[in-house]
């Protein structure tokens, strides 16, 4: 995010940037956790244990589900099946994600990688939604001519499925609330359960009714959930991937905390948004009588974003007032 310091007269600035002074510039409070910096939080120490766990148990299972599902002649085993597969591509991607996201910054990437956290469950959600479409036309050409099912072995395939899904979700649930590529997983090994739960259930009713279009009438549902359940990691992930502000942070409470600070008559320029899954960015120009650096304004505005707004990686510009700024202007990007 470009940070323009086009200004006129004798304004100065300072960035909350690690508690030191150099000439013009008051740095105070960049906030990285673990560091001296004030306590930015970078997620989960490492999830690498469960997303290999995950994927082992996912990818030796779909190769199960979809061989049972051809024999037992079951579209909604050969859906589940499909559906799994894309959880694992899913799962592979989010933890390569996770991966780059502990590369360094560096000269070309300033922020380091940790956008490809953004990226990866965008992905993920529309790998998902194309997997939706391929399930929903199988079904509904079975649906028109149903097919004979094996139920005994459709139930137990998908009984092995709830155990080992509901497994995978178990080992992603600590990180759910803190982390959308986390979360990500969690939701898909979940809806994963609940689908193979599903399939059992149909599986019985057919044995007990013989009405043979529940197996793919239960394939549609199967869509249906999670097309409801990509729709929601689709618009979060399109949102973070457009810069918009996360979800967590209240962005016109952070403009009344800034406005509220001793001295400033207005603020400016204000931009939050995510730098990964679980970092956010922000910069603001904050308007003062007296633009004098101030290293303990900035220090105590950078701890404050992060503890009380999450914000950890906070850029604060300080202007005289009267003084020209050519991002004053809300329309100004």
């Amino acid at each position: 995010m470009p940070h323009g310091d086009d200004q006129k007269g004798e304004g100065h600035h300072g960035h909350a940037h690690g508690g030191s002074a150099k000439g013009g510039h008051a740095h105070g409070g960049h906030s990285h956790g673990g560091h001296s910096h004030g306590g930015h939080h970078h997620g989960p120490v490492s999830y690498d244990r469960s997303f290999a766990l995950g994927a082992a148990l996912n990818i030796g299972f779909v190769v199960v589900e979809a061989a049972y599902g051809l024999l037992s002649n079951s579209t909604a085993l050969l859906a589940d099946a499909g559906h799994n597969l894309g959880d694992v591509m899913g799962l592979l991607i989010a933890w390569a994600a996770v991966w780059m996201g502990r590369r360094a910054p560096n000269g070309r990437y300033t922020y380091g990688l940790g956008n490809a956290s953004i990226l990866a469950s965008l992905l993920n959600a529309m790998i998902l939604l194309i997997g939706v479409g391929a399930i929903t036309l199988e079904s509904i050409t079975r649906l028109s001519n149903p097919q004979p099912v094996a139920e005994t072995t459709v139930m137990i395939v998908a009984g092995i499925g709830i155990l080992i899904n509901g497994f995978t979700a178990l080992l992603f649930m600590g990180g759910r609330h803190s982390d959308i590529n986390i979360k990500g997983a969690y939701l898909h090994m979940a809806a994963d359960a609940g689908v193979s739960l599903g399939v059992v259930l149909s599986a019985a009713l057919i044995g007990v009714t013989g009405w043979q279009w529940l197996d793919p009438a239960t394939s549609l549902v199967i869509a249906a959930v999670i097309t409801l359940g990509t729709w929601g990691l689709l618009r979060d992930s399109t949102r973070l991937a457009l810069a918009a502000v996360p979800d967590g942070v209240d962005q016109p409470s952070v403009e009344r905390y800034l406005a509220g600070l001793p001295g400033v008559t207005a603020v400016h320029d204000l931009h939050i948004w995510p730098i990964s899954t679980t970092e956010t960015a922000l910069t603001a120009h904050l308007v003062r009588p007296d633009a004098t650096p101030d290293d303990g304004l900035l220090d105590s505005v950078a701890k404050t974003l992060k503890e009380r707004f999450g914000i950890g990686h906070a850029t604060v510009q300080v202007e005289r007032e009267g003084t020209f700024c050519r991002l004053a202007s809300p329309d100004v990007v």
